[in-house]
């Protein structure tokens, strides 16, 4: 790339289908289709290995140490997201298996490339967690950004339209439901109009609280309580305490009960 609009930018030669074959590697080293062998798994630990080292490299990184504390990750990456499965299960009457949860929910695969990215995100490494995201984003419907923290059994249904920002906090036990926005209520800008960045722009939701489809939660200032129930359709621009109920009237819109 080469356009004025860039110009003073750093840019990397990046093969954006390398990194999607990152993510199809991590995710058959976690969760294969059939039983590896031991010589198997470590066959593709290999190759995960020697694929993530040649993309970082040619972002002029210490990518040997990013690759390998992201390797040793694996055990606990497995750990949560073996808990993300299994709050899927109890909560969605339709999954008969964990193994069909983990070949055909789209909110699982959302769930699984985020923590990749993530860890990605937290070791400073650019372009490449929003590269990963962004392609689940494209497969799924499901945008939620790398630098979102998302606790352990996190729990998305059905997932289509949901978008979880950047500066997002989730705690633990969460469900969502379709069409959910873990938005920004709007953008500071500077003197020459551009948006403040590195700053808390959305919302932080407790522990044990369930969104249902399409709700809108915006602002950075905007914390939902421990063990809340927000009701579909409803639209939270304030802090909302523990155990309450939000609900959309559909004459007077949201109250809380």
């Amino acid at each position: 790339m080469n356009r004025q609009i860039i110009k003073d930018e750093k840019t990397y030669n990046i093969k954006v289908d390398d990194v999607i074959k990152t993510v199809s590697l991590f995710k058959d080293i976690l969760y294969p289709e059939k039983e590896l062998k031991p010589s198997c798994l470590k066959r593709k630990i290999r190759k995960f290995r020697f694929l993530l080292n040649s993309i970082l490299k040619r972002i002029d990184l210490n990518y040997t140490y990013i690759t390998e504390k992201l390797i040793c990750k694996i055990p606990y990456l497995m750990e949560m997201l073996d808990k993300d499965i299994l709050s899927i299960y109890k909560g969605d009457p339709a999954a008969k298996t964990k193994f069909e949860i983990i070949c055909c929910y789209p909110g699982f695969f959302a769930v699984l490339c985020y923590r990749f990215a993530h860890e990605l995100y937290k070791m400073n490494v650019p372009i490449i967690p929003r590269i990963i995201t962004e392609y689940c984003h494209s497969k799924t419907g499901i945008d939620i950004h790398p630098g979102a923290e998302i606790g352990e059994c996190f729990c998305i249904d059905h997932g289509t339209g949901i978008v979880i920002g950047e500066t997002t906090v989730i705690g633990n036990n969460v469900r969502i439901y379709h069409g959910v926005t873990l938005g920004t209520k709007g953008f500071k800008t500077d003197e020459e109009g551009f948006s403040v960045r590195n700053v808390k722009r959305h919302p932080n939701i407790g522990n044990n609280v369930i969104i249902y489809a399409n709700a809108t939660i915006l602002g950075g200032d905007t914390f939902i309580g421990n063990n809340c129930i927000i009701g579909t359709g409803s639209i939270v621009k304030e802090s909302v305490k523990e155990n309450s109920i939000i609900k959309k009237c559909p004459l007077e819109g949201t109250e809380e009960y």
